[in-house]
């Protein structure tokens, strides 16, 4: 039986065991086996990594594992450029679209609210997602490790958080959203963008009290929903601001 020693850094380690984060892991093997299905056997998605150091060099995930080897196995790095080693993965998505799952319908609505294109369908199952993610270059959001594992899949993040505005301060700082931020730009609803429209041009569809204390209004192109800076849109200007300079109160320990 041949071994080799895998090291998982950062927040790697949370698809890990406890007893296994943080420490070097031996793993014996059986073979010629990629590095990327033995990261993968060990419950670390291919998603979540973008550097490979094998005995100090870098490698890609079709790397075959040998005997006594040490592995060193980095997160993704959305928000720095690594080159020259050899990325496991694609280069980082330029303009930042993401695919959420059922679990994932207020975070949807959040990221929209910062200006991304989030596609969220309550009725898509896994493949369904896996498809769109790898077709449409979206960045796959899940609350579950073994979705990003798929093959086709290259871009994701597993979502740790519970609570949605820690969601989306995870991934905020994560993936460093407030570099391509465009706030109060798409539709909270169904994803649309939003236009700048003339009071007179939707009058007819306003609540009295509206029409009366507000001027600038803006319509989805895409379902025709009608947005003005109400009392909501106050709190949620408040959370953005939170959100984008990093606050420590939502980002969590």
């Amino acid at each position: 039986m041949r071994h080799a020693w895998f090291r998982f850094y950062a927040e790697l380690g949370d698809f890990l065991p406890p007893g296994r984060r943080g420490v070097e892991l031996r793993h014996a093997f059986q073979g010629g086996p990629s590095v990327k299905d033995v990261v993968e056997s060990l419950g670390v998605p291919h998603t979540a990594i973008d550097l490979i150091l094998a005995d100090g060099a870098s490698v890609d995930f079709s790397w075959i594992v040998r005997d006594g080897a040490r592995v060193s196995v980095y997160p993704v790095f959305e928000a720095i450029d690594i080159a020259p080693v050899t990325r496991v993965r694609p280069a980082p998505l330029r303009e930042l679209r993401f695919v959420l799952d059922v679990h994932l319908g207020r975070l949807a609505r959040y990221l929209r609210m910062l200006g991304f294109d989030a596609r969220w369908d309550r009725e898509a199952g896994d493949e369904e997602l896996a498809r769109v993610s790898a077709a449409e270059h979206r960045i796959l959001l899940t609350r579950d490790a073994g979705l990003l594992k798929r093959r086709i899949v290259t871009h994701g993040h597993r979502v740790r958080e519970v609570d949605p505005q820690r969601q989306l301060a995870e991934v905020a700082g994560r993936l460093d959203l407030a570099r391509s931020a465009a706030p109060f730009s798409r539709c909270l609803c169904c994803n649309g963008r939003l236009a700048a429209v003339r009071k007179e041009e939707v009058a007819a569809e306003l609540p009295p009290g509206v029409r009366e204390q507000h001027e600038d209004f803006h319509r989805c192109a895409s379902c025709g929903r009608v947005y003005w800076a109400g009392s909501h849109h106050r709190r949620m200007e408040q959370l953005v601001r939170e959100i984008l300079r990093g606050a420590p109160a939502l980002a969590g320990p």
